[in-house]
Formats: structure tokens, sequence, C-alpha cells
């Protein structure tokens, strides 16, 4: 009257894969796998993980505070300020004072239009630098998530090596009982039974 079943169970190897950027480990448990510490793929993922929320806020709210936009904007206007004085001086206030035809208020007035136009210049450039930072920001976050990506792929791909090897390497054992129930044969009978003696 006892039921025969079958069990199967499998056993993983152990397993540990390795390349030069990362590596992965696997047993009956699971598989875990990790970037090598020290490697040009583990410093992507830590710089990304470390600073990604300030390299957001540097690509939305571009400024002129950074490193490379203060040296720009310094030479620009060094350039700018030598370059309009010169040229006041001269195109303009050195041929009208040989000439004495140029007068105090005509020089201040001379003046006043180099500096707006310097301003204008200037702000112009101030615009064009930022929306170049931006664009750099950009260019630079797109570079680090390819990078940073690159690595989840080397990671990926160590978790299937090392999974399909500790397939590979895995033991199969059966195991056969023998219950003590009754098999459904045997309950179908024992009901018919007691019906015909119930009815009887």
């Amino acid at each position: 009257m006892g039921k025969k079943s079958n069990k199967t169970t499998t056993t993983y190897g152990n397993t540990t894969t390795k390349n030069p950027y990362a590596t992965a480990s696997t047993n009956n448990s699971g598989t875990t796998a990790s970037l090598n510490s020290g490697t040009a793929l583990d410093s992507v993922y830590n710089f990304v993980n470390k600073n990604m929320n300030s390299l957001l806020d540097e690509y939305l709210n571009p400024t002129l505070n950074s490193t490379t936009n203060q040296a720009k904007l310094n030479a620009y206007t060094t350039a700018l300020n030598n370059e309009t004085t010169k040229n006041l001086e001269n195109n303009i206030i050195n041929p009208l004072s040989n000439r004495n035809m140029i007068r105090s208020s005509q020089a201040t007035d001379l003046y006043k239009n180099l500096s707006d136009t310097a301003t204008n210049s200037l702000s112009s450039y101030i615009n064009e630098l930022l929306a170049e930072s931006q664009e750099n920001s950009a260019s630079m976050l797109n570079n680090l998530l390819s990078a940073y990506m690159q690595g989840y792929n080397v990671i990926s791909d160590m978790q299937q090596q090392s999974l399909a090897t500790s397939k590979g390497n895995a033991t199969t054992t059966s195991e056969s009982n023998t219950g003590s129930g009754i098999g459904t044969a045997q309950l179908t009978n024992l009901i018919g039974n007691l019906a015909k003696i119930l009815a009887g």
C-alpha cells in the first residue's frame, strides 16, 4: 500500500572565476561577483557612485567658479582689455589729440562707449562659456556612464561564466522513498466498498 517517490538533489560545485577586472564565485547558495579593487573599472565605479550628485548639479547649473571656466574667463578678459584699450588709443584718441581736435568730454564719451562695448562682449562670452561648460559636462557624464556600464557588463559576464562552470562541476544524487500512505487506486476501491456497505 506504500507509494514510491524519487527525489533528485543537485549540488553545484564551488567555483571561482577571475579576469583582470572582476572575480565571481558560485556555490550551492548562489553566485556573487565584484570588480577587483584598484582596477580602472573599480575606480570608475567608485568615482561615479561618489560624485554623481555633484556632476549632475554641475551639468544642470553650470557656473563660472570652476577652475577651467575661471582660467578661460581671465584669459578672455585680459585679451579683451588689452585689445580694446590699444584700439581706442591708436585709432581714436591719438589721432584726434595730435590734431588738437578732442576735448575731455569727448574722450570721456569715447571711453564710455568702449566700456559698454567691452561689457557687452564680455557678457556674450560668459553666456557662450556657460553653454560650452554644460556641453562639456554632458560629454563627461556620457563617457563616465559608458565606462560604468562596461564594469556592469564585465560583472554580468563573470557571473555567467562562474555559474556555467559550477553547473559543469555539479553532482546529482537521487533518493527513493517508500511511503506508508494509500495509493489513489486503493483509495478508490476503499470508497467503493464503503459505499456498498452503507447502501446494503
